[in-house]
């Protein structure tokens, strides 16, 4: 019997013994986890993500890195994150090159979703042929449950133009009941991704809600010149004025407004007017009541404990949109990651399709491989960006009437 015990002894010690080694060389091997970054450093579309894409970023790197990394029970330790940046240049070729890059060459653990619309609609396919799970943040699409069904790695987290316009347009049919506005609305927006999509759900919300559009017209990317816009539109003394923009252009009209006094009761712009420089730039009095595409709740004390590590950080306040939603998909990806246990992407895809998750936006689940009820429209109201629509959303506020600028 003795004899018999201390032969399988020695046969169990020389199976396991190979496995603990193994395994002990794959916790030496990983040394990092090779995060892939994609998104506009130059071009026009550089300022926003520099706002909303890259100190986001660089804040989930440092605070998981500060944490001891990110943990991988597979190994029994905790790994720290190891940042690849690239520059797209704002040019769509460029962000698939990259992400292409990123899985072929520098064999990223993980790819961030880039920034913009476009560029997530065409990387997408190459997310999907490589196994990386997207979670697109911004890029506002009607098409995110037909991508999730299409390429199930695909997660689209800002929302599609028809939901966020139909809860924009009920909140102004509501002003109008109450006697607010009137019924005449020009409508202006980017000829890309974003502002197609805001301006395709704009036009039949408004349609159906009986507002008369009296001014229908896209602009190219990158225009300098937005003052004939401006001028062409103050001309048709419209009640609502919406611009589904970029950043540099949100700037422009704001500025072109101003100085052509064109004062509707109703000024909304899009991406950028959420941004603290926008406030900063003409000032709280002069933005008090100019609406923007998206919002947040500024007031719960997860989120407060976010703007202030991100201040800490990067010097400057998040933005009141997608840079709260771009922290939060890092979150999500962290959690989805440690639950697994290891690098498989194919595990986490499923655990971000089927899991719920603590985030600074509260508590989190993507339904069909997409976020339910986005914020559609925020308003700055005392030098703060608030959500006001949906309105039954909570953390909502009434919207007010936007005086003349100042």
């Amino acid at each position: 019997m003795k004899t018999r015990f201390l032969r399988a002894a020695a046969l169990a010690t020389a199976t396991l013994l190979p496995l603990a080694i193994a395994g002990n060389a794959l916790a030496q091997e990983i040394k990092s986890i090779r995060i892939g970054a994609v998104a506009p450093k130059t071009g026009p579309l550089a300022g926003g993500a520099a706002m909303t894409q890259w100190p986001n970023v660089r804040l989930w790197v440092d605070q998981t890195n500060k944490a001891g990394g990110i943990m991988l029970s597979s190994i029994g330790k905790r790994v720290p994150v190891e940042l690849i940046e690239y520059d797209d240049r704002t040019n769509n070729e460029d962000t698939v090159k990259a992400v292409e890059r990123l899985a072929t060459q520098d064999k990223a653990d993980f790819i961030i979703a880039p920034y913009a619309t476009g560029a997530n609609l065409a990387a997408a396919p190459v997310f999907a042929k490589y196994g990386y799970p997207q979670l697109a943040v911004n890029s506002v699409t009607d098409r995110g449950p037909e991508l999730g069904k299409r390429w199930p790695n695909s997660f689209w987290m800002l929302g599609g133009g028809t939901e966020m316009t139909t809860d924009q347009v009920r909140m102004l049919k509501k002003l109008q009941s109450d006697g607010k506005i009137g019924d005449t609305v020009a409508m202006s927006f980017v000829a890309d991704g974003f502002g197609l999509d805001m301006a395709n759900g704009a036009r039949k919300a408004l349609k159906d809600a009986g507002f008369k559009v009296v001014y229908d017209k896209s602009y190219p990317l990158g225009t300098q010149d937005l003052s004939p816009i401006i001028n062409e539109v103050k001309a048709l003394n419209p009640d609502v004025f919406l611009a589904f923009s970029y950043p540099p252009d949100t700037f422009g009209l704001t500025e072109q407004a101003r100085i052509a006094g064109f004062n509707p009761k109703v000024f909304h712009t899009g991406v950028g007017t959420p941004f603290p420089d926008y406030r900063d730039r003409f000032g709280a009095a002069t933005v008090e009541g100019v609406m923007g595409t998206g919002g947040w709740d500024p007031s719960t004390p997860r989120m407060q404990a976010y703007i202030e590590a991100h201040k800490a950080l990067n010097g400057k306040e998040p933005d009141g949109w997608a840079s709260s939603v771009t922290y939060a998909s890092l979150e999500i990806l962290t959690q989805a990651i440690e639950r697994v246990g290891s690098l498989d992407r194919k595990a986490v895809i499923k655990e971000l399709q089927t899991g719920r998750f603590d985030t600074v936006l509260g508590d989190f689940k993507f339904r069909n491989n997409i976020r339910e009820q986005p914020w559609a429209v925020g308003q700055w109201q005392g030098g703060v960006f608030r959500a006001v629509a949906p309105h039954d959303k909570q953390g909502a506020v009434e919207p007010v009437m936007k005086p003349a600028w100042q």
